[in-house]
């Protein structure tokens, strides 16, 4: 049981498609492509157990068994993209088990999450050109997952990096994330897989694209040969078969002859889907974009038919809201207040704005409960501007600086340095009371992902902490919100350290 609720919670929180695991080495990425002879894999120089290799091998051989992997049947369900020509693929059926095995738990929750979001993804995507089904992209990326974030710092469900969001106009900064948006994240990720569509000519050409780069697909693609299976020499089969063979059995071979030669123009065109298992099984794509098709091939088959894999179909309402536009800097508590709702309510339509508050001197939109709109504009209208946001304020201590102060917060310094124009933060002097530009105190994690590499970071990620006479090294960690653990790997403190009083200590952000 516990090791259930572990894995629950891991696939839940983690939400992104690096947290799915590759699958094994040994099975085939083209076994399904007919017409071709392909190359042995390039040997990883890795010695690897003579026991887990053949484990590897035997299921690489194997059938998949019923008793495991449901058997597919798709009489009854309709897909928009190639599914049924690569749904027996081992690799798709690797992940077919592994979702209704140990991540069943989190499939179930991403399934559950995803069906508030899959009818406005749909209406984008076909509006767009592309196939509704290709939303299960985000199923993959990011388990419908707003908040996450992977270690490359791709942030929200489509997992944008930072370049590739702001080329298709989102706006990332200290305040406001798009990414994490997910109508205006779903139609950024619409238009780029509709040009990767365009440039590929092939639906997982571009997914794979999406995952590692036009520029590595191309790459890979220029270095693959194109080159048909060897035709075998049929003289000497064609000698014996005139003297064994009558004419129906030669009809059935030129029949089987030329289905082959059908077969072997389609998977031979570059910008076909078989294109991409050709590049996986070369070698030239890295081992997460070759797992990247199969998982979406079987995430499409598990969504369609959950109840087959021992899940229970997912019921949730669909994602509906009203607008309010406001020009100045507007609280989401306001808002939520106004709207009768809870702020994590609000916050949840609007995972936009990492403070919980709109940026100023921008015209925002704030999405509120559907049917409240009109109630929530006219009693936004009648409120005095600075009743339409409640900053957090915070007194300076002794010896403080404001360096530390932003830390604390996960805010640039230069932020608090703009709200407070009349102090002299240079210089801060114990009782000065500061205006945090804030609602609520910010994932540092978030503000990392937002602006880990501009000059604003550089300012709180060095702050330093005066240890203090009585103080301790947990409570110093407890009370800038970060790990003990963290703490001491910034400053190099074994775990036996005898803190003193005077020591300077280095914040991490």
């Amino acid at each position: 049981m516990k090791r259930l609720i572990l894995w629950t919670n891991v696939l839940a929180l983690a939400a992104c498609a690096r947290a799915i695991p590759p699958a094994p080495n040994g099975i085939s990425p083209v076994a399904a492509i007919p017409g071709f002879r392909l190359p042995e894999p390039r040997p990883s120089g890795l010695r690897q157990n003579a026991t887990a290799d053949a484990v590897v091998n035997d299921l690489a051989d194997a059938t998949p068994d019923s008793r495991v992997v449901p058997s597919f049947d798709g009489d009854n369900i309709r897909w928009d993209i190639d599914v049924r020509s690569f749904a027996d693929h081992p690799r798709v059926q690797y992940y077919l088990n592994y979702f209704q095995g140990v991540a069943r738990p989190g499939m179930a929750v991403f399934l559950a999450r995803g069906a508030r979001y899959e009818p406005m993804i749909r209406r984008r995507f076909e509006a767009e050109g592309l196939p509704g089904d290709l939303g299960y992209l985000a199923l993959i990326e990011s388990g419908y997952s707003n908040d996450a974030v992977s270690r490359s710092q791709a942030v929200g469900m489509w997992q944008f990096m930072k370049a590739t969001a702001r080329g298709y106009g989102l706006r990332i900064d200290s305040w406001v994330d798009e990414r994490r948006d997910p109508v205006i994240a779903t139609d950024a990720a619409a238009r780029h897989l509709h040009h990767l569509r365009d440039r590929f000519g092939s639906l997982y050409l571009a997914a794979a694209a999406y995952n590692a780069g036009a520029g590595k697909v191309s790459r890979g693609l220029g270095k693959l040969q194109w080159d048909p299976q060897d035709e075998p020499d049929t003289t000497a089969d064609s000698l014996d078969a005139v003297d064994v063979a009558d004419s129906v059995s030669q009809d059935e071979a030129d029949e089987e002859s030329a289905d082959a030669a059908d077969a072997l123009v389609d998977s031979t065109n570059v910008a076909s889907d078989a294109a991409f298992f050709r590049l996986a099984g070369n070698d030239l794509l890295t081992t997460e974009t070759q797992d990247y098709v199969p998982k979406l091939i079987a995430a499409a088959v598990v969504a369609k038919q959950p109840e087959r894999f021992g899940i229970t179909a997912p019921d949730a309402e669909p994602f509906a809201y009203d607008s309010l536009v406001v020009t100045s800097t507007t609280g989401l508590d306001v808002v939520a207040r106004l709207a009768g709702v809870s702020t994590a309510d609000i916050s949840e339509l609007n995972p936009q704005y990492l403070r919980l508050a709109t940026p100023p001197h921008s015209v925002s939109v704030i999405r509120v409960p559907p049917g409240t709109g009109e109630k929530v504009t006219a009693a936004y209208a009648e409120l005095r501007p600075a009743a339409r946001v409640h900053f957090l304020t915070y007194v300076v201590r002794r010896r403080e600086r404001l360096a530390s102060i932003a830390a604390r917060y996960h805010l640039p310094a230069q932020e608090i340095r703009g709200a407070n124009p009349s102090r002299r933060t240079a210089r801060l002097q114990a009782g000065t009371r500061l205006i945090i530009p804030t609602v609520a105190i910010p994932s540092a994690l978030a503000m990392r992902a937002a602006i880990g590499g501009s000059h604003a970071a550089r300012h709180y990620s060095v702050a330093t902490h005066r240890v203090r006479s009585g103080e301790t090294l947990i409570g110093i960690a407890r009370r800038y919100r970060v790990s003990l653990r963290a703490l001491r790997r910034v400053n190099a403190l074994p775990v036996e350290y005898t803190l003193r009083a005077g020591k300077r200590l280095r914040i991490p952000s």
